[in-house]
């Protein structure tokens, strides 16, 4: 579902770029941007749910993917939740869409072993069964390389400028 949430959004903020004239949307590399910061708005709400809302993942669900190895399990679903929040902030804003990027690209990262207990202690979100591994881990690095190329680190050349549409002729735009 979350992949799903990130191309559909990514395509409709693209879409209005290029039908709308919106220069904001003007690249693909903020469209993606935007759209994962949609995705991260939805995944984190999910941090704050109460347990007995049962139509989406909760914070008992999300608590439950902790792996027993990290100490204060409850307090690390608002953290991470928080932070989803505040790289979802980050990627709208194009001064700091690239610290914000990396620094999702991180969390990503720590988050994985999450993903991975999930999958092989059988935890259910919202009584689904948790994405399989052959699934989560591709998703995962989806995840981390929309992150770093929504923040430039990916896909650019050094020195290279872009030309939004319906800008001056040759005038260079911010990534």
């Amino acid at each position: 579902m979350t992949v799903i949430v990130l191309i559909l959004a990514t395509l409709f903020f693209r879409l209005l770029g290029a039908m709308a004239g919106l220069t904001r949307f003007g690249t693909w590399r903020a469209s993606a941007a935007h759209g994962l910061a949609v995705m991260l708005v939805m995944t984190a709400s999910a941090h704050f749910v109460p347990a007995d809302v049962t139509f989406m993942p909760n914070h008992a669900d999300m608590t439950a993917m902790v792996p027993p190895f990290v100490p204060f399990p409850g307090l690390v679903v608002y953290l991470t939740g928080v932070l989803e929040l505040a790289g979802a902030v980050g990627l709208v804003l194009p001064a700091t869409r690239r610290a914000a990027g990396i620094c999702l690209a991180l969390l990503f990262v720590l988050m994985l072993p999450a993903n991975v207990h999930a999958a092989l202690a059988d935890v259910s979100l919202a009584g689904e069964p948790a994405t399989p591994l052959w699934q989560r881990i591709p998703e995962q690095v989806l995840y981390i390389g929309v992150a770093l190329w929504a923040a430039g680190v990916l896909g650019s050349r050094p020195g290279r400028t872009a030309v939004a549409s319906g800008g001056p002729a040759g005038a260079p735009i911010n990534r």
